[in-house]
């Protein structure tokens, strides 16, 4: 065959028509220098260079346009991913049934530089915060300050409950006050001196709620709570405990026992106030009602003035009942003067838990 009939076989331009012109490729783009350059064909390339199949079934390649172009050319938005379908997923290595899933903190460090913690497996519950663990236990001399305090804190928050609280319980002298504010206005004719006779009157409760309280505690203070080891620490008979959260003692209780009733009085019981609502105060009333049983004791009694019914609620919830009321209780230090009993009154209640028949 002739030179130029074979050039003309193997020219891609049939004879007689114009060359076409080379293909317009996109702003940016230019073909490949390796395509241009070389003597094979541009499938030649994808044959011998392209991956190898990762799974068993055919993989095809399309292709856009008879003059491929470079992917390595091209700029990454017109790069499009490759998917792999495969019907076995063992017979692609590395593929697992299970499927994992890793956060965001764990592929890129935090802002701050921190170390982010683990996630938290699937399917697994978050643990709830742990309640305050309360426990009883002996006094120790060591704390006998930290006790004391506790102790006259409480007391001192009878002062207000006394004067103003204790007045719905005491319809005798409503009426007195009532017949001294209709005394007023008679005398007076002003209103204003008769509506500001009740601000005097329960300032006067106060005054005096206050100065009897504080003599109490000073008796108390100065008695068996100066030297809590020496008065109470006495087994069988007596104990003392401190109720213990996050190493702090809240609260206080004490037992002491009288050998002629075979009764024990459950004592000084006081919690401190941030620490209420947590059921610090029945959990000391059960240590002393176990006190009782171990020591063979038939009943457990108390005495308290307290105003407030959530007291007496704690006392009926442990199995206390209600055996009598002292009106007009006189504490340690009372003058019984007329001002006195006109602006102080107290009254005592007793409660009685019967643990066996004698």
């Amino acid at each position: 065959m002739p030179l130029q009939n074979a050039a003309q076989l193997l020219s891609p331009v049939p004879p007689g028509r114009a060359a076409p012109r080379p293909a317009q490729l996109p702003a940016g783009l230019r073909p490949c220098s390796a395509l241009r350059s070389s003597p094979f064909p541009p499938f030649f390339f994808f044959f011998f260079f392209s991956p190898p199949p990762l799974s068993p079934l055919p993989v095809f390649l399309l292709l856009p346009s008879p003059r491929p172009v470079c992917m390595h050319c091209l700029s990454p938005k017109m790069v499009c991913e490759t998917k792999i379908v495969a019907e076995d997923h063992d017979s692609i290595p590395g593929a697992k049934k299970d499927t994992i899933i890793v956060s965001s903190s764990q592929m890129w460090p935090t802002l701050s530089g921190s170390p982010s913690s683990p996630p938290a497996p699937l399917g697994t519950p978050k643990e709830e915060p742990k309640r305050d663990n309360v426990y009883i236990r002996e006094f120790h001399p060591s704390e006998q300050e930290v006790v004391r305090r506790i102790f006259y804190e409480g007391i001192m928050e009878r002062i207000p409950n006394t004067a103003f609280r204790g007045l719905k319980q005491q319809p005798l002298t409503q009426l007195l006050y009532a017949l001294m504010a209709v005394m007023c206005f008679v005398v007076t004719k002003s209103f204003l001196l008769t509506c500001c006779l009740p601000i005097f009157l329960m300032g006067m409760r106060y005054y005096f709620s206050r100065k009897v309280i504080l003599h109490y505690l000073d008796c108390a203070l100065h008695t068996d709570m100066s030297d809590i080891e020496q008065y109470y620490m006495k087994p069988p008979g007596s104990c003392f405990w401190v109720a213990v959260l996050d190493g702090n003692v809240v609260g206080i209780v004490a037992a002491r026992g009288n050998e002629e009733d075979n009764t024990v009085e459950l004592r000084r019981m006081s919690v401190d106030s941030n620490y209420r609502g947590k059921g610090i105060a029945k959990a000391l009333g059960r240590k002393v009602l176990e006190f009782a049983m171990l020591n063979n004791y038939s009943s457990v009694v108390l005495g308290t003035t307290a105003v407030k019914m959530a007291a007496h609620k704690l006392y009926e919830s442990l199995g206390f009942k209600h055996v009598g009321v002292v009106e007009h209780y006189a504490l340690p230090g009372m003058t019984h003067s007329l001002l006195e009993r006109m602006f102080f009154q107290l009254r005592y209640h007793r409660y009685r838990l019967q643990l066996r028949e004698e």
